[in-house]
């Protein structure tokens, strides 16, 4: 841990306590201060005006990153019929409804989960085991439709899930250490874009309270939260 936090303290020595930067430079220096052997994450941290209290302030929905995610994901369709070859052709790596008594039987060797809304009936008591893990297929997700193939090549082509929480903070991935600087603003901008496209209409006051970039084990560099306002 010492020899994390010497680090880590190295890394956030060059970043100016308070200082608030466009989105390329913020990025450069996030991707300057990395230092970790293995390919971090670049995370994105938003802090929200709104109180998820309320139905009409929860800001949640999806968002194609142009660059992708970086990550392999692993994809399960939940599905019978002519759509179980449909879903395999889309590049799933498990399809069937014989996966959902694996699940109940804890396996959970997954990233995302697609279903037909015909099975959904079948995955109510897996919602407490699903749910929490973020793997619970939903409608507002499009992860609960017909379109299988279509929701298969959007999550392996860099589809991601932003939910606010219940202290009005989002936190999400945009790609890796190793993406181009060029690759992690057309992902951040693409995230942003979309953070703002869904402001709820009962928010009051500053929307963007503060926006911050990082890496994996990285300090956390600020973007100037005025862009978005």
């Amino acid at each position: 841990m010492a020899t994390r936090g010497k680090k880590f303290r190295a890394a956030a020595a060059g970043l100016e306590a308070g200082a608030r930067f466009q989105p390329r430079e913020a990025l450069e220096r996030v991707k300057r201060a990395a230092y970790a052997k293995f390919d971090e994450t670049v995370d994105v941290a938003l802090r929200l005006g709104v109180d998820p209290r309320h139905a009409d302030q929860i800001v949640r929905g999806t968002v194609v990153l142009p660059s992708g995610t970086g990550k392999k994901v692993r994809v399960l369709v939940l599905t019978q019929g002519e759509r179980v070859k449909e879903a395999q052709d889309a590049g799933a790596d498990f399809v069937g409804t014989e996966y959902i008594a694996k699940l109940k039987e804890g396996w959970l060797d997954v990233d995302a989960i697609v279903a037909t809304p015909d099975v959904m009936g079948q995955l109510g008591p897996l919602g407490r085991v699903l749910g929490p893990r973020g793997l619970m297929p939903n409608p507002k997700a499009g992860t609960v439709t017909m379109d299988v193939a279509k929701a298969v090549r959007d999550i392996k082509g860099g589809k991601i899930e932003y939910r606010v929480d219940k202290t009005g903070n989002i936190h999400a991935p945009i790609g890796k250490v190793s993406f181009t600087v060029e690759q992690l603003e057309a992902n951040f901008t693409a995230f942003m874009d979309t953070i703002v496209r869904a402001k709820p209409s009962s928010a009051k006051g500053t929307y963007i309270r503060t926006v911050a970039l990082s890496s994996t084990m990285g300090p956390g560099v600020r973007v100037d939260p005025g862009l978005y306002r």
